[in-house]
């Protein structure tokens, strides 16, 4: 049974607008499902958010990306669809300016779950960088991505990441 479900940058930049997907608007129906299947079973469940200010461009992720997204105060920046409606308002929300949330690591240490999931975009930036972070911080923990579940626009890029999580020693599921 899952400990925990980590639902990563499911907003509406990364899923319909500015680096929207139609691989990411078709996990959006999975990843809602989860979250309600994790509140039935009282597992625990965290949003990372994507969060940029309007200096973006001005950042070395904004040099690289050059595509404002999940500014603050935006609608981009908020949850998307069916997956805003399934956050519950106690849900933890992490917020984050770069790939991974250093505050969900520090936040993970010395807890003790068995088994944490990981759904969201983008499989080969975020997604990537947070199960290698939640690996830090629960080095004894079976951390779960399920390749049904999380997407990325750039198919090849989709499943390096996918290779390089189980290189990792993070289980890859549905593949």
């Amino acid at each position: 049974m899952t400990d925990l479900l980590i639902v990563v940058d499911m907003q509406r930049d990364f899923v319909s607008g500015a680096l929207g997907s139609e691989q990411a608007r078709a996990i959006v129906p999975a990843v809602a499902a989860r979250i309600q299947q994790a509140k039935a079973e009282n597992t625990q469940v965290v949003f990372t958010l994507d969060t940029h200010f309007e200096n973006y461009l001005d950042t070395e992720e904004g040099r690289y990306l050059p595509i404002p997204h999940c500014i603050e105060g935006t609608e981009g920046r908020t949850l998307y669809g069916q997956t805003a409606s399934a956050r519950r308002p106690l849900d933890r929300c992490i917020l984050k300016s770069t790939f991974p949330a250093l505050e969900l690591g520090t936040w993970l240490k010395g807890k003790d779950y068995d088994e944490v999931e990981l759904w969201g975009v983008v499989s080969y930036q975020c997604v990537l960088a947070n199960a290698v972070m939640v690996k830090a911080a629960l080095p004894e923990a079976e951390v779960v991505v399920d390749a049904k579940c999380v997407a990325g626009p750039d198919p090849a890029l989709h499943q390096k990441a996918l290779d390089v999580m189980e290189a990792l020693h993070i289980t890859v599921r549905n593949r």
